[in-house]
């Protein structure tokens, strides 16, 4: 919902706050204490959605959502455990860089009731508490939210596939071969980069095949001992780009149905990329 994992954990810190300022006789009062917690998480949430698009109309050059780590990484790093594989697919799903820059464009209700409903499955009933609306209107807002979905969103491609067109993307990029870079991407391609004023990026999206290998190449020779790494970046394969035994770039990719490099996502604001710079993801080889 929020697109940012230190902002989620304060959700819910403050959500069990709230829970714990009860008095026992107020908590033993509450029936489903897992729906009471869901409906104060979701109100919190909807009220950081709406203080969040007021800092980000500040925020310097393009602002992307936290990239996450593998989900063995992830759960080591902020206690969730391991992941049950049934649910693995779903995660992968929901995680997807491509889906939250989606969730961006959406309005804090319509992006609430769109979550909630659509990949949590709460009914309408329950989500209108959350967000005070009525029924009728969390459906709408619903609608609204799936349209924007379909009207942005192409399927993916398999992930042994994009793993195969990332690697050799990442060969072409560190062996400096601009027509190689250039072949794996859509001409019209497009790379988004945010260093939220703190690491040199890119103000603005990138565009065109040419241009996006042109400034790759650029990048990289000025990066002497960069080095590349294939990870999992939010549920998909995806780059990892180490300077001096730190993580100072992570990239996700968006593949057309022809294999070919449609967007790329490289976050490099140093803020973003501390679950990418904790001692367990670290120590990975």
């Amino acid at each position: 919902m929020l697109g940012s994992l230190a902002e989620a954990e304060d959700a819910v810190q403050e959500t069990y706050a709230r829970w714990y300022a009860m008095d026992d006789d107020g908590r033993a009062a509450i029936e489903v204490p897992a729906a009471w917690l869901t409906r104060v998480a979701g109100r919190i949430c909807l009220d950081q959605l709406g203080s969040a698009r007021a800092r980000r109309e500040s925020y310097v050059g393009e602002w992307i959502p936290e990239p996450l780590p593998d989900h063995e990484e992830w759960g080591r790093g902020s206690g969730i455990g391991t992941v049950d594989p049934a649910d693995r697919i779903t995660l992968d799903e929901t995680v997807d860089l491509a889906f939250l820059v989606v969730l961006e464009t959406m309005t804090p209700a319509e992006r609430v009731v769109f979550v909630l409903h659509d990949v949590f499955a709460y009914p309408f009933a329950e989500i209108a508490e959350i967000v005070g609306r009525t029924p009728a209107a969390c459906r709408q807002l619903a609608t609204a939210a799936r349209r924007r979905v379909h009207a942005v969103r192409t399927p993916a491609a398999p992930t042994a596939r994009q793993a195969g067109v990332v690697r050799k993307f990442k060969e072409a990029w560190q062996a400096c071969d601009i027509a190689a870079l250039v072949g794996l991407l859509d001409p019209a391609a497009a790379m988004t980069a945010d260093g939220g004023g703190i690491a040199a990026a890119a103000l603005r999206p990138v565009e065109g095949a040419a241009l996006i290998a042109q400034y790759l190449v650029h990048f990289a020779s000025r990066a002497t001992g960069l080095t590349l790494l294939e990870r999992t970046v939010n549920g998909r394969p995806g780059l990892v780009a180490r300077h001096g035994g730190s993580t100072v770039s992570v990239a996700a990719f968006d593949l057309d149905r022809d294999g070919r490099i449609t967007r790329i996502w490289a976050v490099r604001n140093p803020e973003k990329l501390r679950a990418w710079n904790a001692p367990e993801a670290v120590g990975r080889p």
